[in-house]
C-alpha cells in the first residue's frame, strides 16, 4: 500500500516581491537606452508597459506578465520593465532568474537606488555575500545620507564571514544614530565571534555606563559574568539592578538562575514563586517570568517537575487566564504527557470557543494518537466556527477515509474545493489527490486517474499524487512509461524516499526490467526505516525474477515475519514460484 495519509497540510503562501512598484513616468531621464526608439516604437513601448502596470495593479498577472514581455520585445534594456520582471520571477521562485533581470536593470540605470538596492538584497538572500557586501558598501559610499545602508552591508559582511569589517559597519552606523542596545548586543556578538572577550564586554559595559539609571543593562552585565561563573560581580550588578527596579521580571529571573548556579534550588524556585503570588505584578509580567525561567531549566536539562508545580501556582492565582493554560498544554506535551495537555486545551476551547490556536493544537494531539472519532469531533465544530478554513475539511475527510466510509469523505472534499481561494493552487491538488485516493479504493480506476490528472493541473511537482498515481498505473498495468517518467520525477524530488524508491523498482518490474528493478529496490530496503513487508516482498518476486530463487523464497518467508498476510504469499513460499496478485491494491 503506497498511502501516505497524514501527510502535512500545504497552505500556499504567495511570495509577495519585496520591491515597490517605481513608475516608469518622469524617469526617462535615469534609463540608460543603448538604442534610440523610433517614434512608433516608443508608442509601442508605452502602450505595453502601462498595460502591463494596469494589469499587474488588478492582479491580472499572466497577461501583464505578457505585456511586459512585449516591452521588452522592443527594448531589451529598459529598466524599469526589467526591474517588474524580476518581481514576477520572485513570484514564479526562480529567484536566479530575477537576480538576472535585476542585473541587467542595474547595468541600464546606474543611479537607481532602487534597483541597486534590490539587487543587494536578493544577492543576500541567494547566499552571495561577496556580491551583496561590494553592492552596500558602493551604496554606502554614494548615498551617505542613508546610515541604514551600514546595518545592511554589516549583516551581509556578517554572512560572507568578514566579522572585523562588520564590526567596523556598526560602528559607522552607531556614530550616527548614537548608542543602543541593538548594535551595542551585535557588536557584542561578532567580537565573540573573533574571540575578543575583553572588546565583547567593553560593549556592555558603555551601556551600562551610559544609562546608569536602567536596570536592564546592569542585569545583562550581571548574566555575563554569572556566564563566566564570576557569582560575586554577577550578585553585586543584579543588587545595582534591584536598587533601581526591584520588581523588575529580568531581575527576579537572573537571581533565580544565580541561586541554581549557587546549588540553592531552594531558593531559585523561592525567588520565581513569591513572584508569581504577587499581586502587584500584572499577569502578563508573570507569564513572562515563568517562561524565562522554564527555558533555562530546558537549557540547562532540569527536573520537568519543579516547572510543573510552577505552572500550578499560576494557574491557582489566574484560573481565567487562557494564555496561561496554553502554555502549560506546551511543556505538557514536551513531556510526552498528551492526556494532561488536552485536558488543558480543551478548557481553552471551552472558554474561547473561536480560539482557532487552541483548536489545531487539540487536532494535532487528535491526529498524533490517531483518535479518529475526536479528529471527526474536532473538525465538524471547527467547520461551523470557523467557516472557510479548508484545513478541517482535509483532515475530515482523512478520518472518514480511515473509517473506510469513502462516500462521506468524498463528500467533504468536494465541498472543502468550494472554498479553497482561486490563488491557492497546492491545497487544490491536494485536495484533488485525495479524491483520487478515495475512488481508487472505491474501484473506481477512471476516476481515480481523472482525479490524479486534475490533482497534477494545480501542482505538478505534488510528490504523493505522482507516487500514488505512478504506482497504480503499473498494479493496473497501463501507461507504464508515463508511470516511469512520473515516479522519475518523485525520486528527482525526494531521492532519499524508500516508498518512491519502491515504486520505481515496481514500475520496471512490471516492464519486465528486472535488473534495473533490482537496483531500485535494494536502494529502497537501504533507505527503508520502517521495516517495511511490502517492500521485501517485492524484493522476493524481484529476485525470482532475475534467477535467485532460493534467495526470493528467503525474503517472501521474512516478509511473512515482518506482518504480511496474504493467501498468495504463502503460496509463493509454499509453491516456491512467484505468483502475481491480483488483488493488490
Amino acid at each position: 500500500m503506497h498511502r501516505q495519509v497524514y501527510r502535512p497540510l500545504l497552505f500556499f503562501v504567495v511570495f509577495t516581491t519585496v520591491f515597490s512598484f517605481l513608475s516608469y513616468a518622469g524617469k526617462k531621464e535615469t534609463v540608460s537606452l543603448k538604442k534610440e526608439l523610433s517614434e512608433a516604437q516608443q508608442r509601442k513601448f508605452d502602450y505595453f508597459f502601462y498595460e502591463g502596470i494596469n494589469l499587474k495593479n488588478a492582479e491580472k498577472f499572466d497577461m501583464a506578465y505578457e505585456a511586459f514581455n512585449h516591452c521588452l520585445f522592443v527594448d531589451s534594456t529598459a529598466a524599469p520593465v526589467l526591474y517588474e520582471l524580476s518581481s514576477f520571477f520572485m513570484q514564479q521562485n526562480r529567484p536566479e532568474k530575477a537576480l538576472e533581470m535585476l542585473k541587467r536593470a542595474v547595468a541600464n540605470s546606474e543611479n537607481n537606488f532602487t534597483y541597486r538596492m534590490a539587487l543587494a538584497t536578493l544577492s543576500r538572500n541567494l547566499g552571495l555575500y561577496g556580491e551583496a557586501s561590494e553592492e552596500f558598501e558602493q551604496l554606502v559610499r554614494e548615498y551617505p545620507g542613508k546610515p541604514e545602508l551600514n546595518y545592511y552591508l554589516a549583516e551581509s559582511l556578517t554572512q560572507q564571514g568578514e566579522i572585523a569589517r562588520a564590526i567596523d559597519a556598526f560602528n559607522a552606523l552607531e556614530s550616527v544614530i548614537g548608542m543602543n542596545e541593538a548594535l551595542s548586543m551585535q557588536k557584542y556578538k561578532l567580537y565573540n565571534m573573533l574571540e575578543q572577550p575583553a572588546e565583547a564586554f567593553k560593549e556592555i559595559e558603555k551601556l551600562a555606563a551610559k544609562y546608569p539609571m536602567e536596570p536592564h543593562y546592569q542585569i545583562i552585565m550581571g548574566d555575563l559574568y554569572l556566564e563566566k561563573g564570576e557569582l560575586d560581580k554577577a550578585l553585586e550588578h543584579y543588587t545595582k539592578a534591584k536598587n533601581i527596579d526591584p520588581e523588575n521580571p529580568y531581575y527576579i529571573v537572573s537571581m533565580a538562575n544565580y541561586y541554581e548556579a549557587k546549588g540553592d534550588k531552594e531558593a531559585a524556585e523561592t525567588q520565581i514563586n513569591d513572584a508569581l503570588v504577587n499581586e502587584k505584578l500584572e499577569v502578563e509580567v508573570k507569564v513572562g517570568i515563568l517562561s524565562r525561567y522554564i527555558l533555562k531549566l530546558n537549557q540547562a536539562d532540569k527536573s520537568s517537575g519543579r516547572a510543573n508545580a510552577l505552572f500550578q501556582t499560576l494557574l491557582e492565582q489566574h484560573p481565567e487566564d487562557t494564555e496561561i493554560k496554553m502554555m502549560y498544554a506546551s511543556l505538557l506535551i514536551a513531556q510526552n504527557k498528551q492526556d494532561e495537555a488536552k485536558f488543558q486545551i480543551q478548557l481553552v476551547t471551552e472558554m474561547e470557543p473561536d480560539n482557532a490556536g487552541a483548536w489545531q493544537q487539540l487536532l494535532n494531539l487528535a491526529l498524533k494518537s490517531e483518535d479518529l472519532p475526536e479528529v471527526i469531533r474536532i473538525c465538524t465544530r471547527c467547520m461551523d466556527l470557523f467557516q472557510g478554513a479548508p484545513e478541517y475539511y482535509f483532515y475530515l475527510g482523512i478520518a472518514y477515509y480511515q473509517q473506510k466510509e469513502y462516500e462521506k469523505a468524498l463528500e467533504i472534499y468536494q465541498a472543502g474545493l468550494q472554498i479553497i481561494p482561486t490563488d491557492n493552487m497546492p491545497l487544490k491538488s491536494d485536495f484533488y489527490g485525495q479524491i483520487g485516493d478515495i475512488y481508487y479504493q472505491m474501484e473506481q480506476m477512471d476516476k481515480a486517474f481523472e482525479a490524479y490528472d486534475e490533482a497534477l493541473k494545480y501542482n505538478d511537482k505534488n510528490v504523493v499524487v505522482l507516487n500514488n498515481y505512478s504506482y497504480f498505473l503499473s498494479l493496473a498495468k497501463k501507461d507504464l512509461k508515463r508511470a516511469e517518467r512520473m515516479s522519475a520525477q518523485c525520486i528527482k524530488l525526494e531521492p532519499d524516499n524508500a516508498t518512491y524508491l519502491d515504486t520505481y523498482s515496481w514500475i520496471f518490474f512490471m516492464q519486465g526490467n528486472y535488473s534495473l528493478a533490482k537496483i531500485y529496490i535494494e536502494s529502497a530496503l537501504e533507505k527503508d526505516k520502517t521495516n517495511s513487508a511490502e517492500l521485501v516482498d517485492h524484493y522476493g518476486d524481484i529476485l525470482y525474477m532475475t534467477g535467485e530463487k532460493g534467495k526470493a523464497i528467503e525474503q517472501w518467508k521474512k516478509a511473512k515475519e515482518l506482518g504480511k498476510e496474504s493467501s498468495v504469499l504463502e503460496r509463493k513460499i509454499s509453491e516456491g514460484v512467484y505468483i502475481e496478485d491480483e488483488n493488490a491494491k
